[in-house]
């Protein structure tokens, strides 16, 4: 059993995040870049003394875990070459202009800065991916901000074994001591949210959790960005053309997407509306009942499904159509309207619920009836849907971070352009992702020289430019230096 951090040791850690902040903050691009690639090396040299120990506290499989690990490794050597490359810092250098109109315009070099100690809070059911090695640790790193994670009770041990191995790597490349590290303990999670050197956290979790979370962070005397990810149905919307078209295609992708990882990925699709008379009843639950029943995270992972599943089936409308290592549940879209908070809440597992619609209005009213999703997906027919499509994609948009057609929302590609976010309840904050080079901006915040000398600028501001990064300079991205 791993103990909780004393209050002494979370003192400890807090003290060596601040201390921290400055030099990392101060840190080249490049250089920074190079300490985030001795942590990605090192956690792939690891791998097969993390990954036993992943499975054993997680029951997911080797080959998903391995994964993990590379998809963490990866997502570091991306953002690495990101800093190096410049993008992550936003440069805009507009010159001074004597003449411009209507009044002459000041030399003026803007750039984002660290915002400093990041606390990171954990996820369960990404081991690796979402955990000490993931995407808010990783962008913060990127970013210039020392990070201490709470760990999560349900992989103690190796969230342990992770940080040691991040922690050498980044002290063996010359990082800042305090660049990384962990505590352990709910309460303590709390105390160090509330403690003022932490000047943002990241979360992904339950709705509930993340809601009181949230809550201390906005109500500190010093208030704090809280980036919490809390809970999605990533509703599926499938049209009569799509299956007609493809309709087994649909039932068999369909469920492999909802019973991926024992349906615990946050973009799992909960939530699946078909055309009344569809004919996928049969290939639906032949899918169903070959999913294979397997362990969940943890017991209180378990007991939450089994509870949240009871609920559901108690709910006036809906019925069971196949179990066994999956449910799919079905329902109407008068139903849903009637009961939308008894339906429309997440339950964390293998279940889904079909919802039949009757009409294009119906189909219509049910996009409305949906609040915000990491995702929504919409199956058509780009020709014989056209019409149709132009009126729902807008609706989705409004609804989610990231719209799908013709595919399935699990699978979170790490890109420049992936958005892993999206309108509350997914998220409390709709306007940045927890994937992709944009999650680091979560972790800073701009700041604008005017007229200052040459100098006493920053490296990355300098009229030089002797890093080389990429920077917009009047208007025009360019990597020479500034001309006057």
């Amino acid at each position: 059993m791993i103990p909780d951090t004393t209050p002494a040791e979370l003192e400890q850690a807090l003290t060596d995040a601040t201390e921290a902040a400055k030099p990392l903050a101060a840190s080249e691009p490049a250089v920074r870049a190079g300490w985030i690639r001795a942590v990605a090396d090192a956690l792939d040299a690891a791998a097969d003394e993390l990954v036993p120990i992943a499975m054993r506290e997680s029951s997911l499989p080797e080959a998903r875990l391995r994964g993990e690990v590379a998809r963490s490794s990866g997502q570091l050597r991306m953002f690495a070459d990101v800093l190096e490359e410049g993008s992550l810092l936003e440069v805009v250098i507009d010159t001074s202009d004597p003449n411009a109109k209507p009044v002459p315009r000041p030399d003026l070099r803007r750039v984002l800065v660290p915002l400093g100690p990041v606390l990171v809070f954990a996820a369960s059911n990404f081991p690796f991916a979402f955990s000490v090695c993931g995407g808010d640790t990783a962008s913060a790193l990127a970013a210039g901000c020392p990070v201490i994670v709470k760990a999560h009770p349900g992989h103690p041990e190796l969230s342990v074994k992770t940080a040691e191995v991040m922690i050498e790597a980044l002290r063996a490349a010359g990082a800042p001591a305090g660049t990384l590290g962990l505590v352990q303990g709910y309460d303590v999670g709390v105390t160090a949210l509330k403690d003022p050197r932490i000047t943002a956290a990241g979360f992904t979790g339950s709705v509930p959790a993340g809601k009181a979370l949230h809550e201390i962070a906005v109500t500190r005397p010093e208030p704090i960005p809280f980036y919490g990810e809390l809970g999605s149905l990533n509703p599926v919307f499938v049209t009569q053309a799509a299956i007609d078209a493809r309709g087994n295609d649909i039932a068999t992708g369909y469920v492999g997407s909802f019973t991926l990882g024992v349906g615990q990925f946050c973009t799992k699709p909960g939530l699946l509306f078909l055309p009344a008379g569809h004919g996928l009843q049969d290939a639906l639950a032949e899918a169903v009942g070959g999913v294979t029943e397997a362990k969940m995270l943890n017991d209180r992972i378990a007991d939450g499904f089994s509870s949240g599943l009871d609920r559901l089936q108690k709910v006036e409308g809906i019925r069971v159509v196949a179990s066994g290592g999956a449910t799919l549940l079905q329902t109407t879209v008068a139903e849903v309207l009637e009961r939308r908070d008894e339906i429309l809440e997440e339950c964390f597992g293998p279940v889904s619920i079909l919802v039949e619609y009757a009409s294009e209005d119906e189909l219509i009213s049910a996009v409305e009836a949906v609040e915000g999703n990491l995702t929504a997906t919409l199956h058509a027919e780009e020709a014989a849907d056209a019409d149709l499509a132009r009126k729902l994609v807008p609706l989705l948009t409004e609804r989610a971070g990231r719209v799908l057609w013709n595919g399935w929302p699990t699978g979170v590609a790490v890109s420049w352009a992936q958005h892993h976010g999206g309108p509350f309840p997914s998220t409390v904050g709709s306007i940045h992702t927890s994937v992709g080079v944009t999650a680091a901006r979560r972790f800073q915040r701009p700041v604008a020289y005017q007229d200052t000398p040459d100098t006493v600028l920053p490296a990355v501001l300098q009229d030089a430019n002797p890093a080389g990064i990429s920077r917009r300079v009047n208007g025009e991205v360019t990597t020479a230096e500034v001309t006057r």
